[in-house]
């Protein structure tokens, strides 16, 4: 049995879920700060269960914090169909990013009690922790501790800015579960998201179908030249480490350039040494984070910025060291699980096309171990990790429908 395309989620239901749930972790200019494992993350997690225990689910969590509430189908032996995305935000982060994937499954959930709609299958709701990577690197470290990608005790190790433990701060929020992580099986796992780009909202398209993620390299530049007085010291002189940053920046987008037009590249986190007005800097470290849906283009972008980071290192007279410091490669998803939000935007009635991930997602680890595919809805002028970060409640409520219309298919319909 198929779905009528007039069933479709509470769409202001929806828009006050997430309205309420940005009230906890406010930014400085109208966003959200609720980065991971802080006290705003424990008070977001405590609604999100009440909301999913209102809702008749049940909750199970794991030894990284994931959070999955389940309702149950006619077949408790089925595989579960998962949903969800994230609530943790940058430190500017937006009131859209992951929370739209987490509550719309939530919503999906509602609109099926709303309906007296029983599944074959039953579905999980899922909040993975730490998806952002702002505080722990790196970014989807619990997913990728549930796939296989990261040990787990690897990632409990891992310490913010402040030296605080991954493993401690879960325990001190009190969302360290029993469960052993990556024990569950899945049917599929589908993830709704913001585009975070501005194709779909340039276009005027209603939904993404995401077919592919984009694999990328962060990798961490340290430069050593020679501190030395701006104005004493011979240009010929010089050992300039803030130069070879300069340099190796427009390097970083030539590459990229040359890789159109899915490719994409640029220097991120920058720390100079001394950072004083009148000292050429003698030290540099920063980050490049270049990205490619082509396995083949990345590794090649990487060896071509490895190789202009050499060749100007050695101009320049400093020293030069690359640590790759989080990778992994492009992603295809499933094509019954593409076909099925392909199909529920056909059904619905909306504008759509295929679309490439420019962003990591948990949805891109949980595609190794399950048969994964992403809705996607535009935003505002392409903007995201940013407090200013917006979409319209039409474009939140379009995604979630088709992710509604895809899970529930994908689950089987109880006559």
């Amino acid at each position: 049995m198929s779905l009528a395309s007039n069933l479709q989620i509470n769409g202001d239901r929806l828009w006050d879920s997430i309205m309420e749930m940005a009230r906890i972790g406010p930014g400085i200019a109208g966003g959200n700060n609720r980065q991971t494992l802080t006290d705003a993350d424990g008070e977001g997690r405590y609604l999100f269960q009440s909301w999913c225990e209102a809702a008749g689910l049940t909750m199970g969590v794991d030894t990284m914090g994931n959070m999955f509430a389940r309702r149950e189908g006619a077949d408790p032996d089925a595989l579960p169909v998962y949903v969800g995305s994230h609530l943790d935000t940058q430190p500017t982060g937006g009131k859209y990013d992951g929370v739209l994937g987490v509550l719309g499954g939530l919503e999906l959930v509602r609109t099926l009690n709303d309906l007296n709609i029983k599944t074959r299958h039953p579905i999980v709701v899922t909040n993975w922790t730490n998806e952002e990577g702002t505080r722990f690197a790196p970014a989807m470290l619990a997913s990728g501790v549930f796939a296989g990608v990261h040990d787990e005790a690897w990632a409990k190790d891992r310490e913010d800015s402040a030296g605080k433990r991954f493993g401690d701060e879960l325990k001190r929020i009190g969302w360290e579960g029993e469960e052993p992580v990556g024990s569950r099986q899945m049917k599929a796992f589908f993830e709704l998201h913001i585009e975070q780009g501005p194709i779909l909202e340039d276009e005027g398209i209603d939904i993404g179908v995401v077919t592919h993620g984009q694999g990328l390299y962060w990798l961490q530049v340290t430069l050593t030249g020679r501190e030395s007085h701006t104005g004493s010291t011979p240009m010929p002189k010089r050992r300039n480490a803030g130069l070879g940053m300069a340099r190796i920046t427009e390097l970083v987008h030539e590459v990229a350039m040359d890789y159109q037009p899915n490719a994409v590249g640029a220097i991120g986190h920058v720390e100079i040494y001394p950072n004083s007005r009148n000292i050429i800097p003698g030290r540099a470290v920063f980050t490049i984070d270049i990205r490619s849906p082509s396995k083949e283009t990345l590794d090649t972008m990487r060896e071509r910025i490895e190789d202009g980071i050499d060749t100007i290192a050695e101009a320049l007279d400093i020293g030069a060291a690359v640590d790759e410091v989080g990778h992994f490669d492009p992603v295809t998803f499933d094509e019954d699980c593409v076909k099925a939000v392909r199909d529920a935007a056909e059904r619905l009635g909306y504008s759509h096309r295929n679309i490439v991930s420019g962003a990591g997602h948990d949805a891109c680890w949980i595609n190794r171990v399950a048969p994964t595919a992403m809705v996607m809805c535009p935003c505002v002028d392409g903007l995201s990790h940013n407090e200013a970060e917006e979409i319209s409640k039409e474009w939140a409520t379009a995604g979630a429908n088709v992710l509604f219309h895809a899970v529930v298919e994908t689950a089987g319909i109880v006559e």
